[in-house]
C-alpha cells in the first residue's frame, strides 16, 4: 500500500529541515520563500520493535520493514488558492497525498525570516487552512454549477449529489474543513469524485527550539497550538527539526547517547511517523520464515483475503484460509512448534478481520 503524507506549512517554518531528517536526504532548506519548488518524495521505515524481535527468532536471510512516504511540498502563502506564490501547483501536489502534516513555527529566531514578521502559530495555521478551504470551496461551487439544473429536473442521482455539495458548501463558507462533517456511506461515494483537500486527515508538527524540546509544555506557542488543534480533534507532535536532522545523521549508538543528553526517550520523527500511520487507521501484519521476515501495512477492518491481496492479487483471488497467530503469543512461546502445541495457531477464513501484530501464512489456489 503506497501511502503518502504531504508536509505543508508557510515558508521558513522548518519543512525542508524536517524532511531532511525524515529521509536523511539533502533537500534544499534555504532561508527564503519558495526554496522548494518541486515536491521532494522520501520513503521512510515505520519504526516497529516487533520486526526486530521476529528477526531474532527466525534469523531470516532478508528483513523488509513496512514503509511510509512523505512528500515535502513548497511553502504556501496567503492567496495560494488564487495562484499566489505558485499556489495552484502546490495545492495540486497536496491533492495527491493521503494525509497532511502541517509544520507550524513555535520558535523565535531573528536570523530566520517569518513571512508575516512575527511568530503566531494560530495565525499561521489559519492562513494555510483557509487557503485549503478556499480551494475546496472553488471545487464545490464549480461542481454545483454543472449539476444544479439537472437536479432541478428531478434526476435522482443529481439531486443526491447536489445535497452533498450544498452540505459541503455551507460548511466551507463557515471556514470549517470538510473533515469536520459526518458523512453517510452513500455520501462518501460522491466525496471520492472531488478529491477535497480539507477532507484529508491532518496532524500538526510544532517545530520548536532546542531549549524547549525536553519540556514542550513550557513553550507558550506550543500550548496555543495544542488548544487550537484540540478544537478540531487533531494531534500535535512537538519536534525540533534541527535536532532531528542531526539525529538522523548519527549511528544508532551515538543517537541513543545524544538523545539521553537531550533528556528525550523517543525521536520526534519516530513519533511523527507512528502518529501519521495511526492517523490513516493503518495497522501492521507480518509474514515470517528463514528466507524473509516482512512487515505489511493494512487498513484496520480489512478481511484476511484483502490482506492476502496486499502481497499478491492471486493470493486474494484464490484465498482458502490464513494460518494465523499473534506476535504477543509468539513472544511467550518463542517458536511456531511451541505455539502449535499450545493451540495458539488459528485457521482463519474469508470473514476474519485482521488484527495489528498478526503473523499470517496464506493458503490459496488459482
Amino acid at each position: 500500500m503506497a501511502l503518502t503524507a504531504g508536509i505543508v506549512g508557510l515558508p521558513n517554518v522548518g519543512k525542508s529541515t524536517l524532511f531532511n531528517a525524515i529521509t536523511n536526504a539533502q533537500v534544499e532548506a534555504a532561508n527564503y520563500p519558495f526554496a522548494t519548488i518541486d515536491p521532494n518524495v522520501g520513503v521512510v521505515e515505520v519504526p516497529d520493535h516487533r520486526l526486530n524481535d521476529l528477526v531474532e527468532i527466525f534469523k531470516p536471510k532478508k528483513t523488509v520493514p513496512t514503509t511510509f512516504e512523505f512528500t515535502d511540498i513548497a511553502g504556501l502563502v496567503k492567496g495560494a488558492s488564487k495562484g499566489e506564490g505558485l499556489g495552484n501547483k502546490f495545492l495540486a501536489n497536496i491533492r495527491e497525498t493521503d494525509a497532511i502534516v502541517e509544520v507550524v513555527r513555535c520558535f523565535r529566531d531573528k536570523d530566520i525570516t517569518h513571512v508575516d514578521g512575527s511568530v503566531d502559530p494560530v495565525r499561521d495555521v489559519e492562513t494555510i487552512n483557509l487557503e485549503l478551504i478556499f480551494a475546496d470551496l472553488d471545487t464545490v461551487e464549480k461542481r454545483i454549477g454543472k449539476i444544479e439544473k439537472k437536479a432541478q429536473t428531478g434526476d435522482g442521482d443529481a439531486k443526491e449529489e447536489l445535497d452533498v455539495l450544498l452540505k459541503l458548501k455551507e460548511t466551507l463558507e463557515a471556514s470549517k474543513p470538510a473533515r469536520s462533517l459526518e458523512f453517510s456511506k452513500e455520501e462518501k461515494v460522491w466525496l471520492k469524485n472531488y478529491n477535497l483537500l480539507t477532507i484529508k486527515p491532518i496532524i500538526y508538527v510544532a517545530n520548536m527550539g532546542e531549549e524547549d524540546i525536553e519540556n514542550p509544555q513550557d513553550n507558550p506557542f506550543f500550548n496555543t497550538l495544542v488548544e487550537y488543534a484540540k478544537n478540531e480533534g487533531a494531534d500535535v507532535v512537538p519536534i525540533c527539526a534541527k535536532i532531528e536532522e542531526e539525529l538522523a545523521a548519527l549511528e544508532d549508538e551515538d543517537k541513543a547517547i545524544f538523545m539521553e543528553d537531550l533528556g528525550i526517550e523517543e525521536s520526534g520523527l519516530d513519533k511523527l511517523i507512528r502518529e501519521t500511520y495511526a492517523l490513516l487507521n493503518l495497522k501492521t501484519f507480518f509474514t515470517v520464515g528463514v528466507d524473509e521476515c516482512r512487515a505489511w501495512t493494512f487498513t484496520d477492518g480489512m478481511t484476511a483475503p484483502e490482506m492476502a491481496g496486499i502481497i499478491h492479487t492471486d493470493f486474494q483471488r484464490g484465498f482458502i484460509r490464513a494460518e494465523t497467530y499473534s506476535y504477543d503469543d509468539l513472544m511467550v512461546h518463542k517458536s511456531e512448534a511451541a505455539l502449535r502445541e499450545a493451540g495458539k495457531i488459528r485457521q482463519e477464513g474469508k470473514t476474519y478481520k485482521g488484527a495489528d501484530g498478526d503473523i499470517m501464512f496464506f493458503k490459496f489456489n488459482v
